[in-house]
């Protein structure tokens, strides 16, 4: 499958890496399919991937592995918002958060409040708040003075 992107141009992708998210993403629930994209095809995960919906090019979000950022990260949700995902073991889910980055690169942050949760067996996503008090939706990489 043929897919426009951001800031990879056409690509040829294996649907089996569609991850439709039933509800959309906070602020463009009406786009549902995305991929995830990586800079490099080094071995070596990286520290930003981009979540590119394949449906509207122009739609292509930076996302990080929340354990890089806070090594204890680890969001309460409640179960019932998780049952869209299907049947999932440990394995299955991975965690990503949606990262901001400004042209000043030192403000760069994170949404720890607002996890997307994906069950890489059903690939299906979604997006959920967080329960956590001490998360919050601009937590910023480098300290700020």
């Amino acid at each position: 499958m043929l897919i426009d992107t951001r800031y990879f141009g056409e690509i040829d992708m294996d649907e089996k890496k569609i991850v439709h998210f039933e509800n959309g993403l906070f602020g463009f629930e009406e786009y549902k399919d995305y991929t995830i994209l990586y800079d490099s095809e080094s071995e070596k995960e990286p520290f930003f991937s981009w979540l590119q919906c394949t449906t509207e090019k122009s739609l292509a979000f930076p996302v990080v592995n929340p354990l890089k950022v806070k090594s204890d990260y680890d969001p309460v949700v409640e179960d019932e918002l998780m049952k869209s995902l299907g049947e999932f073991g440990e394995d299955d889910l991975v965690v990503l958060v949606l990262a901001t980055i400004p042209p000043e690169v030192q403000k760069t942050s994170v949404n720890l409040k607002a996890p997307l949760i994906i069950n890489a067996g059903t690939r299906k996503g979604v997006q959920l708040v967080a329960e956590n008090q001490d998360y919050e939706i601009k937590h910023y990489l480098m300290a700020q003075h």
